[in-house]
């Protein structure tokens, strides 16, 4: 065997000092694909570096396995996600239902937000000024003309004669329905500007229109993916390997999170071959990877 020079053992020792240093490729998987019963897939995340960066901001997953949507008017709980139609269903806790009326400050989705109402939600304003509110106008006969969806006065019938609203006798013309378009570009709800005390906002009447105790209440949002609305292939075969699509690095480039620790640019199926079962080998390691490369450079250099 032969010595090592002095020469040499300096070059050894600095570079693997230098490996040392160098931040490891490789860690446990930090993406998860659930947050506790709902599934996550892209563009959602579970966590920063999770999903696409656009949404990171707007969908949290908390330490209690919540999911919740972030805009600029509370936190509203996100109640389940259709992946096909691209929609998620949130539920805002002082919102007035058939089964419970309260104040509210209503509802808006940040104007940057990769969000919009889906075209089935229906608003409707509830205990509105008649002398006050914008909505309503006098016309030119004197009487008061509400600037709501002349369609949807059956839809103030059946609220107003719910037992919770009922209780409070207000007028069938303090009530006034809302799609979203009357919304604006700015898909804000200022129920304070409105002179309105609370709201109700349901996404379908659930085969029973007369019914208002079985509507489905809550918001609907759609999303996009990207401009054109396209699924990105790296992400459709990093989730096939049952990998979590994630980003990183300075330009917010496409990671694969992969379940034996690995993040790689493509997919799970190259990393899992070096799984065994739910132990990871010890090269699938920071610290293995370094320990082998060093052991591996000091018997070259002998």
């Amino acid at each position: 065997m032969k010595l090592i020079n002095k020469h040499s053992y300096i070059t050894l020792l600095s570079f693997i000092s230098f490996i040392i240093t160098l931040p490891s490729p490789i860690s446990s998987q930090a993406c998860k694909n659930s947050c506790g019963n709902i599934p996550i897939k892209y563009p959602f995340g579970t966590g920063l570096g999770c999903g696409d960066p656009r949404f990171q901001k707007y969908v949290t997953c908390d330490d209690q396995e919540k999911l919740s949507l972030l805009t600029h008017t509370g936190c509203y709980p996100i109640n389940n996600i259709d992946y096909t139609n691209q929609v998620i269903y949130i539920s805002d806790p002082s919102m007035s239902t058939c089964s419970c009326t309260q104040p509210s400050k209503g509802f808006g989705l940040d104007w940057d937000a990769p969000f919009s109402f889906q075209d089935d939600t229906v608003f409707t304003l509830l205990d509105c000024s008649t002398t006050s509110s914008p909505i309503f106008r006098n016309s030119n006969n004197g009487s008061i003309v509400p600037q709501c969806d002349r369609t949807g006065a059956p839809i103030c019938s059946f609220l107003y004669s719910c037992q919770a609203i009922s209780r409070l006798s207000l007028p069938i013309s303090t009530c006034c329905v809302y799609t979203p378009v009357d919304l604006g570009p700015a898909f804000e709800m200022d129920l304070q500007k409105l002179q309105c005390s609370s709201y109700s906002g349901f996404y379908s009447f659930n085969g029973q229109e007369d019914n208002p105790e079985n509507w489905k209440y809550g918001i609907a949002l759609k999303y996009k993916f990207n401009v054109y609305n396209d699924y990105p292939s790296s992400c459709a075969n990093c989730e096939r390997s049952n990998g979590v699509c994630g980003y990183g690095g300075v330009y917010n480039s496409f990671v694969c999170n992969c379940p034996n620790g690995f993040n790689t640019t493509s997919d799970c199926f190259f990393g899992g071959s070096y799984s065994l079962g739910s132990t990871l080998l010890p090269w699938q390691t920071g610290n293995g990877l370094i320990y082998s490369l060093a052991c591996f450079l000091f018997w070259a250099f002998l």
